[in-house]
């Protein structure tokens, strides 16, 4: 049986990724209450009616949006390789990845987490934020030398996914001041002390 994804039109993810530049173009200029559909479609160089062949309304749209922002994001994690210099554990490598993605795709991430704060992405974001905490933690539970039975576990993934996303958008906020890597391994080290402290 074959359980391979089915390839989507090329036509169709260009389209999609014409009305995804225009919002994101849009969104710089105007409030988001003021695009519409009509807007949108013309800032794309379509007409209304592909728009309405791809999506049901514009919240509709941004809803797939999030959804694909979570499937690359997801993709990025998945695909990142072990790195030489990272103990068994730790999980910089993987937000380093992170951290290139959303420098790739910075005009993106800028305008939608750092510009307009849009839950709809920065809620997504977290929630896969919190899921990579707690692959950390339970990796370090593990570790018979590392005790945190002190810190309640959905405390700490509050906690550090709270932090890392607010890390990141300051760091998209501020035009992105430190390499991903540096950033990552700065992280890491602020979450080692304070879980060694605690």
């Amino acid at each position: 049986m074959n359980h391979a994804t089915p390839r989507t039109d090329p036509r169709i993810l260009r389209t999609r990724q014409l009305l995804r530049d225009a919002f994101i173009e849009l969104l710089q200029e105007i409030d988001i209450e003021k695009i519409s559909v009509n807007r949108l479609a013309e800032r794309a160089t379509i007409n209304r009616v592909t728009f309405y062949l791809h999506y049901r309304d514009i919240p509709d749209m941004l809803e797939k949006m999030a959804d694909d922002m979570v499937v690359d994001i997801q993709k990025v994690l998945d695909g990142t390789p072990p790195h030489p210099d990272a103990k068994e554990g730790e999980s910089w490598p993987k937000l380093v990845s992170l951290l290139e993605h959303l420098a790739k795709h910075e005009k993106f991430y800028k305008v939608i987490l750092a510009t307009h704060r849009m839950t709809i992405f920065s809620d997504r974001l977290l929630k896969l934020l919190a899921k990579l905490v707690s692959e950390r933690i339970e990796t370090r539970e593990s570790d018979p030398d590392r005790s945190s039975a002190v810190i309640q576990k959905d405390i700490a993934i509050w906690y550090s996914s709270s932090a890392l996303i607010g890390t990141i958008i300051s760091w998209l906020r501020y035009d992105m001041p430190y390499t991903p890597l540096f950033l990552a391994k700065q992280f890491a080290l602020i979450s080692s002390r304070t879980n060694d402290k605690a």
